[in-house]
């Protein structure tokens, strides 16, 4: 009776980690970009790539968001960006990868220019970009500056 007592509870224990096991592979990383430097712009979406095929081999899933603010919002600029078609690529075969685009930012380019300023489809408008990253490491995501 002993034996079947601690094997239930056994069981109970094992049941009740599996939801944490669960949540444990599922990787979130968020890439800071704040240059306007193709070399940085294409060494983050690399590191993107890597780090999703890693965690794939892994059994892993990974959540990536990519923060741009500053001169790095040239990222996702359509009339500036140099890494247009693979971010519109990268968007097609990653759903869990974002692209982020400061607001604050974008309306200072925008009073300098005088003008609107497109994006790129795949850009999402943040408020800060600084306090993207701040939040998103405050939720536990991983933060890594190319």
């Amino acid at each position: 009776m002993l034996k079947t007592a601690l094997r239930a509870t056994g069981l109970a224990v094992a049941l009740s980690l599996a939801p944490l096991a669960a949540l444990a592979e599922t990787h979130r990383v968020a890439f800071h970009v704040d240059e306007n430097d193709p070399q940085v712009m294409n060494m983050t979406l690399n590191n993107v790539n890597n780090l999703i095929a890693y965690y794939a081999e892994q059994g892993d899933e990974v959540e990536v968001q990519v923060v741009t603010y500053g001169p790095g919002l040239h990222m996702l600029r359509e009339d500036t960006s140099p890494v247009a078609p693979r971010i519109a690529q990268m968007a097609l075969e990653h759903e869990n990868v974002t692209f982020q685009a400061c607001n604050n930012t974008l309306q200072g380019m925008q009073r300098q220019a005088g003008h609107d300023i497109a994006l790129l489809s795949e850009a999402n408008i943040v408020p800060s970009g600084v306090v993207q990253l701040v939040t998103l490491q405050e939720q536990g995501w991983s933060y890594i500056r190319p």
